[in-house]
C-alpha cells in the first residue's frame, strides 16, 4: 500500500457511515483513534469487518494531523482517490436525464463558492432534494476535499460535484439543452415563490459575498429572488440553496 500522505481521506461517523453502504470499495482501510470504544465508532466497525476493510488503531495526534485539525470524530477512512468529474461527464449525465421526460433533471449550479463549509452544505442539502448534479466552476471555486465531505455528511459521496471550465458556456449549453437556468439573486424581477421550476431545471446561487458574477447573471434564463422582510440583506448560500431547492420539489411533486 502508497503511503497514507499520498491518498485521501474521509473522516467523521457520517461521511464514512454512508461510504461504507453506498461504496464499500472506494475504502481502502480504516484509521480509529485508540481509545475510541463508543457505539457509533463500533457500529462503523461492525460494517467494516461485514465488508473484510481493515482496521488500525492509531494516536488521536495522528488522526489530527491526518486531518489537519479539523473535528474527525475518532474515525478516518482512507480511500482511493476519485477521479475528478468534469464538463464531458456531466453532458454524459445530462443526456441520459433528458431521455426521461417523467423524470427532468433537476441541477444546483454554484458559481465560486470558496468556503468548503458552505460547499458541504450545499450538497447535503441537494442531496436531500433529490438534486441530480451539483456544478462549480474549476476556477474561483473550491472542489472535493475532507472539510466539504465533512460537512456533507455522506452527500458528497452520493450527489456528483461536477467542476467545469467555464461557467458561462456550460449555461449556455445547459439551455441550449433545454434546461431552463434560473439565478437567484437580490435583483430578480420575480419571486422565486412565482416562478415555475418544474420541468428540466438549473437552480443558479452566487458566492457568500458578491453573489452571482456578471457574466452568470446575462447567461441565466431569468433571476430570481427570496423575499426578505428583515434587516438582513441577504441570506447564506446554503440557506438560499435549501429554500429555493426544497420550493422547487414542492412544485414537481
Amino acid at each position: 500500500m502508497s503511503s497514507t500522505s499520498e491518498k485521501e481521506f474521509v473522516f467523521g461517523f457520517h461521511a464514512i457511515s454512508a461510504l461504507l453502504t453506498s461504496h464499500p470499495e472506494r475504502i481502502l482501510q480504516l484509521f480509529r483513534q485508540a481509545g475510541r470504544e463508543d457505539t457509533r465508532i463500533q457500529e462503523i466497525l461492525q460494517l467494516a469487518e461485514y465488508h473484510h476493510i481493515p482496521v488500525q488503531s492509531v494516536s488521536k495526534n495522528q488522526c489530527d494531523a491526518w486531518a489537519k485539525q479539523r473535528v474527525h470524530q475518532g474515525i478516518l477512512a482512507q480511500i482511493k482517490r476519485t477521479k475528478l468529474l468534469n464538463d464531458r461527464d456531466l453532458w454524459t449525465l445530462l443526456k441520459q436525464r433528458l431521455k426521461n421526460t417523467d423524470e427532468p433533471p433537476f441541477l444546483l449550479v454554484l458559481d465560486a463558492i470558496q468556503d468548503p463549509h458552505n460547499l458541504g452544505a450545499c450538497l447535503r442539502t441537494a442531496n436531500a432534494a433529490g438534486v441530480d448534479a451539483v456544478i462549480v466552476p474549476s476556477d474561483r471555486s473550491v472542489s472535493m476535499t475532507p472539510a466539504v465531505r465533512k460537512v456533507a455528511a455522506g452527500a458528497a459521496e452520493m450527489t456528483p460535484l461536477f467542476s467545469v471550465t467555464n461557467l458561462a458556456t456550460t449555461l449556455e449549453k445547459l439551455k441550449a439543452m433545454g434546461v431552463w437556468c434560473y439565478g437567484l439573486d437580490q435583483s430578480g424581477s420575480q419571486l422565486i415563490y412565482e416562478t415555475v421550476l418544474t420541468g428540466a431545471l438549473a437552480l443558479v446561487l452566487g458566492a457568500e459575498d458578491k453573489g452571482l458574477r456578471r457574466l452568470t447573471k446575462e447567461r441565466c434564463d431569468a433571476l430570481v429572488t427570496i423575499p426578505m422582510f428583515g434587516r438582513v440583506s441577504s441570506l447564506n448560500v446554503s440557506v438560499a440553496a435549501g429554500i429555493s431547492l426544497f420550493e422547487a420539489v414542492r412544485q414537481r411533486q
